[in-house]
């Protein structure tokens, strides 16, 4: 799970904050973009937490939920073919245990 984490870190900048940028006064609420929709969606499923995939469907548009996943899926299949040094066609079929072709 944590890898996981590490991973949609790596992908997502808006996961990553500088240390010394400054935190948001409490009761200030910011809009979630897509890609934080997407990110918090994944891993809800990821770790079976319907609340968690429920708040991030309210959100944004299911459009644009459905768009950061998929952008999601494709990062994270780049960055596994770069790590295995495979092809991103042999990793995302891997992933869904489909023959390679």
């Amino acid at each position: 799970m944590a890898r996981m984490r590490a991973i949609l870190r790596t992908l997502l900048p808006t996961a990553r904050r500088a240390p010394d940028e400054p935190r948001k006064a409490p009761g200030v609420r910011r809009p979630h973009n897509i890609f934080e929709a997407a990110a918090t969606y994944v891993v809800g499923c990821v770790e079976e937490d319907q609340d968690q995939i429920e708040e991030a469907v309210t959100w944004v548009q299911p459009e644009a939920l459905s768009f950061g996943i998929n952008e999601l899926a494709c990062r994270a299949v780049i960055a596994l073919a770069r790590e295995r040094d495979e092809s991103p066609r042999t990793v995302a079929r891997s992933l869904l245990g489909l023959p390679d072709s």
